[in-house]
């Protein structure tokens, strides 16, 4: 069974991004051809994308970082380490980017970029879509367009938002496995 984040993910989270995906097609509709307002609705579902990574992310940390201090004796001692597990999370306050994903996580004893990449090869390629998104989450979010930083273009197509979200659906998913492995592996447990 997966974890709670991960359920969260493909049920409440995965429902929030289709909404877009459908305003999307109310506006621009389905068959080719260029429209000008989905530019705006490409650039919101990417917002959001983001965000509900994120957010996905970081729910995963905090279902590890409980199911590692669960088993640590004496229960006084737990009472101090979920903090400290937590303590200036940057998933609490930026993307959900390769670094900051490496840096929350690591805090567990997982080489988590490694793990991850040897579980599945094609996650490299992913992890590179995940930046790319977040350059684009970014540029959106403080309105600084800079071709250099985007893939050559300023230009957001609805077909590059679902490569992403399908980049994110894939990472979701080895994350849930791997860090289950990790964190069994630690407590002799698996956590979900």
């Amino acid at each position: 069974m997966p974890s709670i984040a991960y359920r969260k993910w493909v049920t409440a989270r995965a429902n929030d991004l289709d909404e877009l995906a459908q305003a999307h097609a109310a506006v621009g509709g389905t068959s080719p051809g260029r429209r000008y307002a989905t530019q705006q609705v490409n650039q919101a579902y990417a917002v959001l994308l983001a965000a509900q990574f994120q957010g996905f992310c970081r729910d995963l940390h905090t279902e590890c970082v409980d199911a590692l201090v669960a088993v640590i004796t004496p229960t006084t001692v737990r009472v101090l380490m979920k903090p400290a597990l937590t303590l200036n999370r940057l998933l609490d306050r930026g993307n959900a980017h390769p670094g900051s994903l490496e840096s929350d996580f690591s805090r567990l004893g997982i080489s988590f970029w490694v793990d991850v990449e040897s579980y599945n090869p094609r996650n490299t390629a992913r992890k590179a879509m995940l930046e790319m998104l977040n350059r684009w989450r970014n540029a959106i979010v403080h309105q600084d367009f800079d071709p250099n930083k985007l893939g050559g273009t300023m230009i957001l197509r609805l077909a590059q938002v679902r490569q992403w979200r399908t980049a994110c659906h894939r990472l979701a998913r080895s994350f849930d496995e791997v860090l289950r492995r990790h964190v069994q592996t630690r407590t002799g447990t698996s956590p979900w």
